[in-house]
């Protein structure tokens, strides 16, 4: 294994949980998406990271992307502000020591549906399973069939067509890690092996499209205008399992 891209990976993974976990803390009803995204550009820079959105040759205009009840991935701050109720779910990148680290979360902003907050609980839950999978000798088709098996018994809507991703030096490697797929079938893990394990759910049917009004040409909504959810970690696959690097401290 690469000791120096996992120790690097290690101080990244950390500084990014660690500001997420303060972000949840942070967010509350009132509080705008620029307001939110701005908090966080300046948190990144206080603990030594880049905003890895600042590389992208296709513009994204903001830190973090914030995605709103219908949204469901790639959501691009807005003057918004955020009512008592609100899904949100936030995905961040960050570049630190030349490597990469992704992760997400979705939270009810105040008290929500029951309903939400059980579409996240499972997606939560979903997350970890596929985790679970994860050590030397797996194949990437174990990990999607823990994920979809989860968010179907959830009876939840699977998105399939916004998959994991491995990562290190580039923001996205190959191969992709799908939230469904066939137990012993894909790519076979093997421990150095840093990949993005990110279940996508909905309330309602799967179908998704880029939003037409959306003027940066980001941020994805439900077709039928149900809730969408995204939770992810980066995992490092060690010589006898795993190690979720974005957990905090």
């Amino acid at each position: 294994m690469d000791q120096d891209k996992i120790i690097k990976m290690r101080e990244g993974g950390k500084i990014l949980g660690n500001l997420l976990r303060d972000l949840k803390s942070y967010v509350q009803p009132g509080m705008s998406e620029k307001e939110i995204d701005a908090w966080v550009r300046q948190e990144v820079e206080k603990r030594g990271a880049k905003v890895a959105y600042d590389l992208l040759p296709e513009k994204f205009p903001g830190c973090i992307c914030i995605s709103t009840n219908d949204q469901l991935v790639h959501g691009a701050p807005t003057d918004y502000r955020l009512k008592e109720g609100d899904k949100v779910s936030f995905d961040m990148v960050i570049l630190y020591k030349g490597y990469f680290t992704d992760s997400a979360f979705t939270m009810l902003v105040g008290k929500g549906s029951p309903a939400v907050k059980k579409m996240i609980s499972v997606t939560e839950s979903a997350l970890w399973e596929g985790i679970e999978q994860v050590r030397p000798g797996a194949h990437l088709g174990d990990i999607g069939y823990a994920v979809e098996k989860v968010l179907k018994n959830g009876h939840l809507g699977v998105i399939e067509n916004y998959v994991g991703h491995f990562i290190g030096k580039e923001m996205h490697e190959n191969p992709e890690v799908p939230n469904y797929g066939r137990r012993g079938h894909g790519y076979v893990l093997k421990p150095g092996d840093t990949l993005c394990i990110e279940p996508m759910s909905c309330l309602g049917k799967p179908a998704n499209h880029i939003e037409e009004d959306d003027d940066s040409g980001w941020t994805v909504v439900m077709n039928d205008g149900s809730i969408g959810c995204h939770c992810e970690h980066t995992i490092l696959v060690t010589e006898d399992g795993y190690e979720v690097l974005t957990l905090p401290d």
